[in-house]
């Protein structure tokens, strides 16, 4: 067995990590920060407190708050060219995940010659960046440790920059700012964000170790939670355990990768104005039903994880509780 394993170096959790954004950036020496955010998180307050301790700290700020969804390429590079003309010497993304997959281009174009159509595959972008801090909002895309930005092309295609330079220096989960998520968009996130880890555990590129662990647990955390988060926002106990599940998903994917349900989630977005969220569900379980032959036993062994006590038989039988369990949850 041979694998490489990489994820973000330090992550930071807990009720109130984002008040410490400004003791971090210390870390650095940044004298100028630029704040990537939507203007729909800024308005639902989840930067104010960053904010003012940026302000406190006597760090130089500038917000950009014009992401779009679906991280269009126009806004990233608009985003870095801000960068540029102020002498930013980090950044701070604050939001979902085309926030954050936004932030992670630019603080990599800011910092280079490369234009961004030159960067798309695999291992393109090999140059420095600038220090990179990602806050997620949302317990669902993992983006604040992979190595990964989906980005909207002008043509509406959606292509992909992968390269270990995208991982932030820091992860800072918050579970306070998602407190406000509203429930269709918990549901959708979350189940992103649980299809993460199923094509993490069962696809054969790259499978590994490490992010099978990182899957189960993860996978437990978000078929526990979803449904308490779904129909009471303010639990913050769940919500601190979907943000955990979230994040090792998406530890678990960035190094053994998701494949159908979201080979076909994308299209379905672009071609049907879906959010991917919902995409994703609209498909998982005729994915898993399609590939039921050759995962059998991995999906047998997923029973019992989304459903505790759950007693095991065979592993037809079980791997069609737990296709029968993700299709009850994704409706």
């Amino acid at each position: 067995m041979a694998f490489t394993f990489q994820t973000t170096p330090n992550i930071r959790f807990g009720a109130g990590a984002s008040s410490e954004i400004a003791d971090l950036l210390k870390g650095y020496k940044a004298a100028h920060v630029l704040l990537v955010t939507g203007n729909n998180v800024r308005a639902a307050g989840l930067t104010r407190k960053a904010e003012a301790a940026i302000a406190e700290a006597g760090i130089a700020l500038t917000v950009f708050d014009g992401v779009l969804a679906d991280a269009p390429s126009h806004v990233i590079e608009a985003a870095a060219e801000i960068c540029r003309e102020c002498g930013v010497d980090a950044v701070v993304a604050i939001g979902g995940g085309s926030v954050l997959d936004t932030a992670k281009l630019v603080a990599y174009l800011a910092k280079t010659p490369d234009k961004l159509d030159d960067i798309y595959g695999v291992g393109r972008a090999t140059g420095d960046r600038l220090p990179l801090l990602l806050v997620p909002t949302t317990a669902g895309t993992g983006s604040e440790v992979t190595l990964t930005s989906i980005v909207k092309t002008p043509t509406n295609e959606k292509k992909a920059v992968i390269s270990p330079r995208l991982l932030p220096d820091w992860a800072i989960l918050d579970p306070v700012l998602t407190l406000g998520l509203p429930p269709h968009l918990t549901a959708q996130t979350g189940i992103d964000a649980m299809a993460h880890a199923i094509e993490a555990y069962t696809g054969k590129i790259k499978k590994n170790p490490i992010s099978d662990q990182l899957a189960l647990k993860a996978l437990a955390l978000l078929s526990a939670n979803l449904r308490k988060v779904y129909t009471d926002g303010s639990d913050l106990e769940a919500r601190s355990d979907m943000l955990l599940g979230s994040m090792m998903a998406g530890m678990a994917f960035a190094n053994s990768p998701v494949a159908a349900v979201h080979a076909l989630a994308y299209p379905i977005g672009e071609i049907f104005y879906v959010g991917h969220g919902l995409s994703v569900a609209l498909v998982l379980p005729y994915v898993l039903e399609f590939n039921r032959p050759a995962a059998e036993a991995l999906y047998a062994e997923l029973s019992d994880v989304i459903q505790p006590g759950y007693r095991r038989q065979s592993d037809a039988v079980d791997a069609a509780a737990f296709i029968a369990e993700i299709e009850a949850i994704c409706r």
